[in-house]
């Protein structure tokens, strides 16, 4: 059942945890009419999906979806990143005084899907650099635990990134320069592994630099939709990576070094005021 009222954004040990283990799920952040406006959003994606949509073997059990930048054509999207707490829940937990918006994804797992998210970091997809980036992941449905996305705990502070992948075939980003990604089921015993229950409102915040992956969705009875956001602190800025860059899918005008402040990437904390 989704929660009631919202509790406050952010704890003293929410930031600890975060801090220190990369990630942390926040309860019941996200009220109701929020969680029914992307729910609608996403599903119109699924109708119509954008250039950079992803979807699955519809040949397979079940059906995958994804898809990104729906914030440039749906206003329902548009007005998540600009009025809900997302914007100041990222300044909170990166202790930052401002908030640039980078992306947008919707993930949707249907029941009995089969295809999983691979291990990976965000970081090394995308054309930006800094401490202050993070990702929140908003579950729009019920998911337990065992459908849910696993963080290797503390992996943002291992100190090196790992070259992406295509999650289609599993090949290396040409040209990047980084090294392969240990093989973490090859063996998860070593590892500190952990996904959490979740309801609708509850999200997930985490570090760029964390190692993390998810499985498909065996649940035969709950959809798994969410919605992933990215956001930059004060530190954060434009890089122009060597080799294959996912993010962004078009030329943002930035130069290298440059902070991200642009149309593209527009700053959402504090607040614009009125015809700024």
């Amino acid at each position: 059942m989704p929660h009631s009222m919202p509790p406050p954004l952010l704890s003293a040990d929410d930031v600890a945890r975060y801090q220190t283990e990369g990630v942390v799920c926040l309860r019941n952040r996200f009220e109701p009419h929020w969680i029914e406006l992307l729910r609608e959003a996403t599903d119109r994606c699924i109708a119509s999906p954008g250039p950079h949509a992803v979807i699955g073997n519809r040949s397979e059990p079940g059906f995958f979806f994804g898809d990104q930048d729906m914030w440039w054509r749906d206003e329902a999207f548009r007005r998540f990143l600009f009025e809900s707490p997302a914007a100041p829940l990222a300044a909170a937990i990166m202790g930052s005084s401002t908030v640039n918006f980078f992306f947008d994804q919707v993930i949707v797992k249907e029941p009995g899907t089969v295809q999983r998210t691979p291990w990976h970091q965000d970081l090394p997809y995308w054309a930006v650099r800094g401490s202050q980036i993070c990702a929140i992941w908003l579950a729009l449905d019920e998911v337990a635990a065992s459908n849910s996305v696993e963080y290797v705990i503390g992996s943002h502070r291992w100190g090196t990134e790992f070259s992406p992948r295509h999650f289609a075939d599993g090949s290396l980003y040409a040209g990047t320069g980084l090294p392969p990604l240990p093989d973490i089921d090859a063996d998860r015993d070593r590892y500190p592994i952990r996904s959490w229950d979740m309801e609708p409102g509850d999200c997930l915040v985490f570090h760029a630099l964390l190692v993390h992956g998810a499985p498909g969705n065996s649940s035969l009875a709950h959809r798994r939709r969410a919605v992933s956001t990215r956001w930059c602190g004060d530190d954060a800025r434009y890089f122009v990576r060597p080799g294959e860059v996912a993010v962004p899918s078009k030329d943002p005008g930035l130069a290298d070094g440059a902070p991200l402040t642009c149309e593209l990437f527009p700053q959402v904390w504090p607040r614009p005021t009125a015809g700024a």
